[in-house]
């Protein structure tokens, strides 16, 4: 039998490390060939071996998720590249600086709003024809607890991913009639680069590592009758 993914072309955001980088290898394991999206082009190129060492497809697209331009080219250049784009997985952050709300500096604020909302915006606006147009459709944001439960010292963060989620879900409830479906995934604490930036010092060998959560994140992007068994199209 075929892959359940075969055929279908995803697009990974923070494929260089972490959570991004994960999802993009089980996405390429259940047969999508994976477009690789981080600044870090040595981190992508590892991600992409890994791909392509158990006989995988991958292409790597190196962009910075603040500059507004090459976002907005995305999307056509998929098209023409492809033709086609059925999965989008946002798992690319910026944690911002912890501090007090009082004490947030613009220097800090704004790279933070780039990233985790204006990226955001952008990113749907560049790949919705796209998704809309393929025949299960499916874009997965990936969000945090501090989203909806505010925690001290986490206001950039958990205010820009609160903005990300209000986002996502509006355009998952302005596509509900249709074939496209829009999820948020929330992986808990992770053994990940971000973390430790955040607890440094932090023992993580007890905390799950990306590996191990990525398949229930990529379980959202298979069409409904690959995801429940169940021999229904999408609705």
């Amino acid at each position: 039998m075929s892959p359940p993914l075969a055929g279908n072309v995803a697009l990974v955001t923070g494929a260089s490390r972490g959570l991004g980088a994960a999802t993009a290898i089980e996405l390429a394991r259940l047969g999508a060939h994976v477009v690789l999206t981080a600044r870090t082009q040595g981190g992508l190129e590892e991600t992409d071996d890994a791909i392509r060492a158990f006989g995988g497809s991958a292409t790597i697209l190196p962009l910075d998720l603040a500059e507004a331009g090459t976002i907005d080219a995305i999307g056509p250049s998929l098209y023409a590249r492809f033709g086609r784009l059925d999965i989008l997985v946002h798992a690319a952050a910026m944690l911002g600086v912890l501090t007090p709300v009082p004490h947030i500096q613009p220097k800090d604020f704004t790279p933070a709003l780039a990233v985790n909302i204006t990226a955001v915006w952008r990113l749907i606006a560049t790949c919705a024809p796209l998704l809309a147009a393929a025949p299960a459709g499916r874009a997965v944001f990936v969000t945090t607890a501090l989203a909806h439960t505010p925690k001290a010292y986490w206001g950039i963060h958990g205010a820009t991913k609160a903005a990300q989620a209000h986002l996502a879900l509006t355009w998952a409830d302005e596509t509900e009639s249709t074939a496209l479906r829009i999820n948020l995934f929330d992986p808990g604490p992770m053994a990940t680069k971000l973390r430790r930036a955040a607890y440094p010092g932090e023992d993580q060998s007890s905390l799950p590592k990306p590996e191990s959560v990525a398949p229930a994140l990529a379980a959202l992007c298979l069409p409904v009758e690959s995801r429940t068994g169940a021999l229904i199209p999408p609705a």
